[in-house]
């Protein structure tokens, strides 16, 4: 297996997901999907992997599934920032199947999973979005996680934009941005974007100041998590701004300014956060923190 197939190790990872779906499943959903990977691996014939993708959901269900402690760990171990917490039993099937299709014949290979695409109800896309960390010939993906950042329907855009490491990885820093407006635009929890400080940009801070600007000008108010992208992007342009919220009677949005002014190095939002001792230990204490005001945002 090269790496310009599977960038990671693809047999431990099948094996490992295959055993948190028999934890899971039932005696019925387990032996059909046995059933189906050994009809599989003795004629390869495309149709029949096909059908067995849609099919899933018939014989598996649709129930939250429940992982371990230990299977988590050898998860991230196995495949960093990679998670299926909340993930319904037909979704994590339907990605462990994806991994089931040789990958021998690159074009051959794309052409299914393409194909699948094309023709996928949306629980389907939600399963391949999912599955996007773990394809194969990872850069082939960009152009059709581009396509899905564009839907409009919420259990695609979730399977995308939260949780899913791909992204961060592999857009380019416009599809990036794109992404992480249209988080905003669908009121995504930003929290939940991996790689949103590692890929916070200049202009992706510029059009978030600008959005702030229009919101304010009809009357609304932001997120305060949209403002966690402003770290390292803070100074003379876009101050005034990051003051007006630090005067918010809104206390998410004044810990929020207290938080960038603390994390980044402009020099005058570090003598802003100086006017208020209080608020400044909270935050050197941890009490304070991005995770601390997520929390507080979402209940």
């Amino acid at each position: 297996m090269s790496v310009a197939e599977y960038v990671y190790d693809q047999d431990k990872v099948s094996t490992l997901l295959s055993t948190i779906i028999r934890n899971n499943g039932n005696e019925k959903a387990n032996a059909w999907l046995q059933q189906r990977l050994q009809l599989h691996q003795q004629t390869g014939a495309i149709p029949q992997f096909n059908q067995t993708f849609t099919a899933i959901p018939r014989f598996t269900g649709k129930e939250r599934i429940r992982i371990s402690t230990t299977e988590d760990e050898q998860l991230q171990a196995l495949l960093p920032s990679f998670f299926v917490h909340g993930w319904t039993l037909d979704r994590l099937a339907r990605v462990w199947w994806l991994l089931q299709l040789p990958v021998a014949n690159k074009s051959a290979y794309l052409e299914v999973l393409e194909n699948l695409f094309n023709s996928a109800e949306m629980n389907e896309l939600a399963a391949l979005y999912s599955a996007l960390p773990l394809l194969p010939w990872p850069e082939e993906w960009i152009a059709r996680t581009s396509e899905g950042i564009r839907s409009n329907i919420g259990i695609v855009q979730e399977a995308i934009m939260l949780h899913n490491p791909y992204p961060a990885k592999y857009l380019p820093e416009p599809a990036w941005n794109q992404l992480v407006m249209k988080a905003i635009f669908t009121d995504k929890p930003l929290h939940g974007i991996t790689g949103l400080d590692e890929r916070a940009n200049a202009a992706l801070a510029g059009i978030l100041v600008d959005f702030a600007h229009e919101r304010w000008a009809a009357g609304r108010t932001l997120d305060p998590m949209q403002w966690r992208i402003l770290v390292n992007f803070v100074g003379e342009g876009n101050f005034a701004d990051i003051t007006r919220i630090w005067h918010s009677l809104n206390s998410t949005e004044k810990e929020a300014a207290a938080l960038v002014c603390a994390q980044c190095q402009y020099e005058p939002a570090k003598a802003l956060l100086a006017t208020d001792p209080a608020l400044q230990a909270e935050i050197q204490a941890g009490s304070i923190s991005w995770d601390t005001l997520a929390q507080k945002i979402t209940k």
